[in-house]
């Protein structure tokens, strides 16, 4: 029987009404944004749906570069100056800082342990930085750093997807899948997400960071590589030239509108689309890719060498292989630079190997921060420096950040002594750091306060559905309103409760 004939003759009274209802409200959606049809719906095969649309409010921001250190940077190494942290070194940790609460690898009484690094002011709005941040220092200006940043979650999956998708828990969309959704790609041409990796390894939640969940899969995150093929079997196979893979495609399409018309199934057309961006993709994307375009002032500004591939990229632990002078993640701000600047919607880097808890080589507060501080934080001054000279940054929103941060204790579970080379904290969900800049976002401030060991907040606490509905707000997108109608619940970003707020003591 045909699917929507069946559809009809089971359809009882009620669900006709509340449908209908759902059918006004969603033509009154269209009309709003000035579209045939709502934000996100794939109507016809002829249609992009990840075209650019109107955003529903006024936003500063169009466009976002998330840059995640996966693993979790010390904010007490970096951007928290704690001195009187650091007369507690080595002593023993107070007993209401672990009564009641749950670590992943701290057992018994573990030591204080104050900050590695030097701090000094830096910037006219006299920011505390650390020593490893020289090139971040001459640029906090345009940036709010957070100080207060809190989660419910202490281990690095949940928390991972918490951040990225609004629950710890599989299955739901990314930021960059709701942010698609809603307003589209400027280029038709390239994907509206797409991902960039570095430090070796996925992220611990693994790909579903940039799936699409319960959205249309046309809006999960692309990722592209910097070595060989920037998507993988992008490329026709030798000998299958253009007017030939143009005529398969015809064939393709004629064959799904047909599968379409017998099952109604949406994600027939979804496929046609990525069909369609694929070929697409297959003339744009490797000229947008190729850094060997960019002058050299430009490289240098990032730290940045075209062509360039790391061993640890691809080493069974490549926390041994690090080298200060990688250029990886350089070569992926440099990217994201040119993809925003393409019309790409939201681009997200993931950047593997801020796990330090100095239980083993290569994973040290005292050696391994440093290191990834080299590899990152010049390319992400370079970032915020170049988007500024080109105009981009005001429409552009730069979030850094981890999934939480690290104690003010020392991890005791291998080592109870302070040994060069093997000096970590373990998980901290209750005060950490994160930034924006650009965007909507005053520069120049910091927002929040926390106590004088760095382990709570005393002033403005920020919490991970606070960020979400910022992040949603400067980009025109209302996360009270802004969803997706699913397994019969209007789900958000933010969750079903109304506890996240707009920031909007940062917003400029």
């Amino acid at each position: 029987m045909n699917p929507y004939l069946f559809q009809a003759r089971a359809l009882t009274r009620r669900h006709f009404f509340r449908n209908s209802g759902l059918g006004f409200g969603a033509l009154a959606l269209q009309s709003l944004m000035g579209r045939g049809t709502a934000a996100g719906a794939v109507a016809s095969p002829g249609m992009n749906p990840v075209s650019a649309r109107p955003p529903l409010l006024p936003g500063r921001a169009k466009r976002v570069i998330y840059l995640h250190m996966a693993g979790s940077p010390s904010q007490l190494e970096l951007f928290e100056n704690k001195p009187e942290l650091s007369k507690l070194t080595g002593q023993d940790c107070p007993k209401s800082f672990l009564e009641g609460k749950r670590f992943a690898f701290i057992r018994g009484t573990p030591k204080m342990l104050g900050g590695q690094f030097r701090f000094a002011r830096h910037g006219a709005s006299g920011q505390w930085l650390s020593e490893l941040l020289p090139h971040f220092a001459q640029v906090v200006d345009h940036t709010c750093i957070l100080r207060t940043v809190q989660t419910d979650q202490f281990n690095h999956a949940p928390a991972q997807l918490f951040v990225q998708t609004g629950t710890p828990r599989l299955g739901n969309p990314a930021l960059g899948s709701w942010v698609t959704y809603g307003l589209g790609s400027v280029n038709d041409n390239l994907p509206g997400f797409v991902v960039l990796l570095s430090g070796g390894k996925t992220p611990d939640a693994g790909k579903s960071l940039w799936g699409a969940g319960f959205l249309p899969s046309v809006y999960q995150g692309v990722q592209c590589r910097t070595d060989g093929d920037p998507v993988l079997y992008l490329g026709d196979p030798a000998g299958l030239g253009r007017p030939l893979r143009r005529r398969m495609l015809d064939t393709l399409e004629e064959m799904n509108e047909a599968e379409h018309r017998r099952s109604g199934d949406p994600e027939t057309l979804t496929r046609i689309a990525q069909y369609e961006l694929a070929y697409r993709m297959q003339m744009s994307v490797p000229g947008v890719m190729d850094l060997s375009k960019e002058p050299r002032h430009i490289l240098d500004l990032y730290g940045a060498r075209p062509g360039h591939v790391s061993a640890a990229e691809n080493a069974e632990d490549p926390r041994v292989l690090y080298r200060g002078d990688d250029p990886t993640f350089a070569n992926n701000c440099l990217l994201a630079r040119r993809l925003v600047e393409a019309g790409v919607r939201f681009v997200q880097l993931y950047d593997w190997g801020w796990d330090h808890h100095g239980s083993s080589l290569g994973e040290s507060i005292d050696e391994t921060l440093p290191i990834k501080c080299q590899q990152t934080e010049r390319a992400i001054a370079g970032l915020l420096t170049d988007l500024d000279q080109r105009g981009l940054l005001d429409e552009t929103l730069v979030v850094w950040g981890g999934e939480f941060g690290r104690t003010p204790m020392q991890q005791n579970n291998v080592r109870t002594e302070l040994k060069k080379g093997y000096i970590g904290r373990d998980h901290h969900p209750h005060a950490f750091t994160m930034w924006m800049a650009g965007g909507g976002i005053r520069g120049g401030t910091a927002f929040g306060q926390t106590d004088e060991f760095g382990y709570y907040p005393v002033e403005n606490p920020v919490s991970i559905r606070d960020v979400q509905a910022t992040v949603l707000h400067t980009l025109g997108l209302d996360p009270y309103r802004f969803s997706y109608a699913y397994q019969g619940l209007d789900n958000r970003l933010i969750g079903p409760t109304d506890e996240g707020r707009v920031l909007s003591q940062i917003l400029a």
